[in-house]
């Protein structure tokens, strides 16, 4: 989907569709740095903690549309965080980093100093443009009217470092490129707003 193909956002009254993020909470493989796509690991109990710690910067926001991925580590994240009955989302779910799934991405550069998956993509995997094509749908999805006719006002998305960071830069109609810019902890909670009508980051990794 090209930067041209996102939808113009849906305006309520004076007010626009906001999505906000939340990155799922640590797991064994987010703490080593092993790329961790599809493999459907728990959250550590740190990871858990992190999660709960989320609550508080999202307790007081009234979200119309609460989406997850169906990976357990971010719908158990969705549930820490109070959100229990968060809607799955398949096309949420982390980039596929086919033959280098559950590799560290330190001895993918101790092999090749220059690689970086933002150019260079993952041998058997998803590539960056079927990443970006998922996270437009999400973006259409909030901008667009609802199956009953009614608009988004504040939404959640719970899901995956690197998908999480596609999303924002295609939020900002940039390449999903640009996403290696926007670095995201676990457990983490972004906003995605406007400034006046221009798509914009309002707050990240709080």
């Amino acid at each position: 989907m090209s930067v041209e193909s996102v939808p113009a956002p849906v305006r309520i009254g004076d007010d626009l569709p906001r999505l906000w993020l939340l990155r799922h909470g640590e797991t064994e493989w987010s703490r080593s740095g092993q790329y961790t796509g599809l493999t459907d690991l728990p959250l550590t109990e740190r990871g858990e903690e992190q999660a709960r710690s989320a609550r508080a910067a999202l307790a007081e926001i009234d979200f119309s549309l609460v989406l997850t991925s169906p990976l357990q580590r971010a719908h158990r994240t969705a549930e820490l965080a109070g959100f229990p009955h968060a809607v799955v989302e398949p096309a949420a779910c982390e980039w596929d980093y086919g033959d280098y799934e559950g590799v560290n991405s330190a001895d993918i550069r101790a092999k090749n100093p220059g690689y970086l998956i933002w150019k260079d993509g993952v041998p058997n995997g998803e590539t960056l443009a079927q990443v970006a094509a998922r996270a437009d749908s999400i973006v259409a999805r909030v901008l667009s009217p609802q199956p009953d006719g009614t608009t988004v006002g504040n939404a959640l998305l719970v899901a995956h470092g690197h998908f999480l960071r596609v999303l924002a830069a295609r939020w900002l109609k940039l390449d999903a490129v640009e996403g290696r810019h926007f670095l995201l902890g676990t457990a983490k909670v972004c906003t995605l707003g406007w400034d006046k009508r221009t798509p914009a980051i309002e707050q990240w990794g709080l």
